[in-house]
């Protein structure tokens, strides 16, 4: 584990050094997140956790039924990620395994933390090309749903992306982005981008959406719903739209965005010119998370269903 704790930072105003943690100005919106004693300012845990048979049945049965969800739904990328890696060889993966054979591929590592981590300790390592994990998997009572990220959700919908190289890249640029959301006091508008790209993405395939959002092809019920369900739009990515977007955590999508590809996805971001884009944003969301408006290409207009019967919280039908 890095020892940052003379390690000279970064604020955000300067001129970006990635090898460094940047620092947060006290008047950036960032969520208060208390850091645990046992890790040091990078939040990298010392060791991955030793899983026991139990925790290593559970990924096994994770894995299975997400195996028998993605085929003819999830992106050529994420099956080939997946297969490339082998995650379904049996338990939790190593990840110093995993980092050996990433790093061949696209030069990434993955990295053990001990639960979610603060905007700017994230961005710095994608920046770096390390994918912070989550420490510890679920249990059999929270099996079906978990709102805070594990180790099955961020290894097996996040890290099979990783072996493409143009995902890869653009997840290293998202991480620099950061320092510039930063700047303009903007976490928000580039969490909505994340949001609705690396976790609940959608990309065109041979014709059709196909899932490549982590959020999506973690999850039984989302993974069918985001596609077949009638209830949530689709929508063509657009960059400027989306970072207006609210969005919701503990639900299923009202909402999906649609890219044409990776190449296109790289391109519509990291070729924007956000502060220009930044400096017109307010610090709030524009468009609700169901909104359809005037400048969308819509590919399906959800009739929000679910949504209007309650959602999650009224075990309506995921229609």
């Amino acid at each position: 584990m890095n020892d940052l704790a003379d390690t000279p930072r970064a604020t955000p105003g300067d001129a970006p050094d990635f090898s460094t943690l940047p620092d947060v100005s006290s008047d950036v919106f960032t969520a208060p997140l208390k850091r645990p004693e046992h890790v040091t300012e990078d939040w990298l845990e010392p060791a991955q956790t030793d899983y026991d048979s139990e925790d290593n049945r559970i990924w096994d049965e994770l894995f299975a039924r997400q195996m028998e969800i993605l085929p003819g739904r999830a992106c050529s990328a994420m099956l080939d990620g997946l297969e490339k890696l082998d995650l379904g060889k049996g338990g939790v993966p190593d990840f110093g395994r995993l980092s050996e054979e990433l790093g061949d591929m696209t030069g990434w590592s993955v990295v053990p933390v001990p639960m979610l981590i603060p905007d700017h300790v994230f961005f710095w390592h994608l920046a770096n090309r390390r994918f912070p994990a989550g420490n510890f998997i679920r249990t059999r009572e929270t099996f079906d749903y978990i709102q805070e990220p594990d180790v099955f959700h961020d290894v097996f919908g996040h890290v099979p992306l990783l072996t493409n190289q143009t995902f890869a890249d653009y997840m290293q640029e998202y991480g620099r982005a950061g320092w510039k959301a930063m700047r303009h006091n903007r976490l928000k508008a580039l969490g909505a981008l994340y949001w609705y790209t690396v976790e609940f993405g959608l990309v065109m395939e041979k014709g059709e959406p196909r899932i490549y959002g982590a959020g999506i092809s973690s999850g039984p019920r989302e993974a069918i719903f985001a596609l077949e369900g009638q209830s949530p739009n689709r929508i063509m990515l657009n960059v400027d739209r989306v970072m207006r977007t609210d969005y919701v955590i503990d639900d299923l999508q009202p909402t999906y965005f649609v890219i044409e590809s990776f190449e296109d996805l790289f391109r519509q971001t990291v070729e924007r010119d956000f502060d220009r884009l930044y400096r017109n944003l307010s610090p709030g969301f524009t468009y609700a998370n169901s909104a359809v408006i005037d400048v969308d290409y819509v590919l399906h207009r959800g009739t929000q269903e679910y949504f209007l019967r309650g959602g999650r919280g009224s075990d309506a039908d995921p229609v």
